[in-house]
């Protein structure tokens, strides 16, 4: 008799352990996870940047160029870049004198060896037919007038007064140009950009997390004080001329 009411406690005891168990694995289960990407906050991104920077970058070669997809070419792309840094600007060549040299070069070689080619019992090099197609012409003068007719709107809009922050952003942007462009002729500063746009890309893509939160910070201390500046200056300029006063 001992022996069967112990069994019997014991059986009580597991189903008890047992019904814990299975109540807090569903208990469990009803709490939402944290891992959840629809509960997470969203990353802040500089610039409001929802793609990843290749797609900012406009994607296919150049992109890859930007982000040394193909490490060769962009290497050579700066290789060169660096080579013509160096011959006009550190060698002091020009670039009219470079076209004249090496068209006389070539005119030169082909002229030589068109004339020698009976003495040599060599065929004369095939010069092939160089002509600029009419699509590609137009393609281009389409695009550019629709980037400049863009540029054009943009500045009638800042000039009309209806964004204050786009008119400081852009007088701010076009006066650290002119510094620049005072300090360097346009040959240097295309070289720096093209530099930078081999470097900034790569490094804000393998540290974008960084330097995200890091933005994050300097855009807040920025509206702050922006913030201070309007209620202080520009809230006390007046808006526009005052209307006359009915009689």
């Amino acid at each position: 008799m001992a022996d069967r009411s112990e069994d019997s406690l014991m059986e009580k005891i597991a189903q008890k352990i047992h019904e814990h168990n299975s109540s807090s694995s569903d208990s469990d289960d009803e709490k939402p996870k944290s891992s959840d990407p629809s509960i997470k906050s969203k990353i802040y991104r500089l610039f409001g940047r929802e793609k990843p920077v290749h797609q900012v970058l406009g994607g296919g070669k150049p992109a890859d160029l930007f982000l040394w997809r193909e490490k060769k070419a962009s290497a050579a792309v700066l290789v060169v870049a660096t080579a013509i840094w160096v011959l006009f600007e550190l060698m002091e060549y020009h670039l009219l004198t470079l076209v004249c040299h090496c068209v006389i070069l070539s005119l030169a070689f082909l002229f030589v060896w068109s004339n020698a080619s009976s003495f040599i019992n060599k065929s004369p090099p095939h010069i092939p037919q160089v002509i600029v197609p009419e699509d590609l012409a137009v393609n281009i003068a389409l695009s550019l007038r629709f980037e400049i007719n863009r540029l054009l709107a943009t500045l009638r809009e800042i000039a009309s007064g209806r964004d204050l922050k786009k008119f400081l952003v852009v007088i701010t942007g076009l006066w650290v140009v002119s510094i620049l462009g005072s300090c360097c002729n346009f040959l240097t500063l295309f070289y720096i950009v093209l530099a930078l746009l081999h470097v900034v890309p790569i490094v804000y893509e393998k540290y974008e997390d960084k330097i995200d939160s890091f933005g994050e910070k300097a855009v807040r201390e920025f509206k702050k004080q922006y913030a201070v500046f309007d209620a202080k200056v520009l809230s006390k300029i007046p808006k526009g001329p005052l209307k006359d006063k009915k009689n």
